[in-house]
């Protein structure tokens, strides 16, 4: 099977290298990998001990990086490096001041990963939620370095728990792993049935990420002098779908403020918007403290505050859910918003709690939307009860770093 899969890796290589004299994206790909191992071999201080981090995206960055942090703080002995399997994620985070070497992870060949451990030498590795490179981890495993998933979180469906011989094979890799922490009870449940006993129920790294987010989170007086003491919805990661349902509503809304953080904030997506809207609207970058209390809505056409901007909401739209999935809604539970979305979402986990629990409400069409926001604007019970749930979610998953990190480095 490893003949097998190591084709596959040469065929993805090739078509990689194709598809970037069309694809930017690709391009990066690529040229991020080249001359790899000079680049590598130059930044590598030959006589540091270093942690190994690797993670596909921005998305399970951010996931992993609790962890990294924690690590880099109560072990400053450790150098950490930190590889990016997607250019989505090294291109945004490749001058993270967390780690000593940011890089892209190079192409899972056999020759590639034993040169990359070997140049590397990693005292603990941590792949994040769900990396699986077969060469990587064979090598790893070869040299008794022990090798951690943080996050993971595991289907039915996955070949790791099919008996077909493809199966049986990406299995063996489960062992390799010195431990597995997991989310939740279903991945215990699959492991169990596929033999695999080291892993712990250890919960998702992402809501110690937004607690300090939310610890952390930047003031806007502006912002603040806009809410005033008005119920604010804020509408994040927003798309065309969710944005046209959210302006029919409020056109029609009185005694409430708006504030919309679009996906896009791109010039002819911002105006798009706008007419969209019959309510007075300001753009952030516009805006003046002086009348910014006379509009309705904020549209926000800067990208890195919208983290920060949930602690001035009572209720928080989260787009996505009429395209592909939904954005985090972590951040805004954090702040303990009732949270209201799409009804593409149950590929996450933490909506399909918050629903559950009542504290995130799915709306399919402009119907429910108005019916969900008006129990929620129109009686403080519904929305004290919401925001409750919400924030005795988060405080009762957060703790999963801790608990990671003791359980690594054997601490009681």
């Amino acid at each position: 099977m490893s003949l097998f899969y190591n084709l596959g890796i040469l065929f993805y290589g090739l078509f990689i290298r194709v598809a970037a004299l069309f694809n930017e994206k690709a391009k990066l790909f690529v040229a991020g990998r080249k001359n790899w191992e000079k680049k590598l071999g130059s930044a590598v201080d030959k006589n540091a001990s270093y942690i190994w981090f690797h993670c596909a995206s921005l998305g399970e960055f951010e996931q992993g990086r609790p962890v990294l942090e924690e690590i880099k703080k109560q072990y400053p002995q450790y150098k950490i490096i930190l590889t990016f399997f997607s250019p989505s994620g090294y291109e945004i985070r490749k001058n993270y001041e967390g780690a000593d070497i940011v890089a892209y992870l190079p192409m899972d060949t056999k020759k590639n990963a034993q040169e990359f451990i070997s140049m590397v030498r990693p005292e603990k590795v941590f792949f994040v939620k769900y990396e699986f490179w077969y060469n990587y981890i064979s090598g790893l495993k070869n040299q008794q370095i022990p090798l951690y998933i943080i996050s993971a979180i595991f289907r039915e469906n996955q070949q790791f728990f099919k008996s077909t011989p493809w199966g049986k094979w990406y299995r063996k890799m489960l062992h390799s792993f010195e431990h597995i922490f997991i989310q939740n009870d279903t991945s215990a449940q699959l492991l169990d049935k596929a033999g695999i006993k080291h892993y712990t129920v250890s919960g998702d790294t992402r809501f110690d990420r937004v607690a300090q987010i939310a610890r952390g989170a930047k003031k806007f007086e502006i912002v603040e002098k806009f809410k005033g003491q008005n119920v604010t919805l804020i509408a994040g990661s927003t798309w065309k779908p969710d944005e046209e349902l959210l302006a029919a509503f409020i056109n029609n809304s009185s005694n409430v403020k708006f504030i919309i953080a679009p996906h896009e904030v791109a010039p002819a997506n911002i105006n798009r918007i706008q007419e969209l809207l019959k309510k007075p609207a300001i753009c952030f970058s516009k805006a003046d403290i002086s009348d910014i209390d006379s509009y309705d809505v904020l549209i926000i056409d800067s990208i890195g505050i919208l983290s920060s901007l949930y602690q001035y909401g009572n209720i928080a739209y989260i787009g996505g859910g009429f395209g592909v999935g939904i954005h985090n809604i972590l951040e805004a539970a954090t702040f303990k918003l009732p949270i209201l979305f799409g009804p593409n979402y149950l590929k996450f986990k933490e909506a399909v709690d918050l629903v559950n629990e009542k504290g995130a409400f799915p709306v399919q069409n402009f119907t429910e939307l108005e019916a969900t926001l008006s129990k929620l604007l129109n009686d403080n019970n519904n929305l004290k009860t919401a925001s409750e749930i919400c924030k005795k979610y988060v405080e009762k998953n957060v703790g999963s770093t801790t608990l990671i990190i003791n359980k690594v480095f054997n601490k009681k």
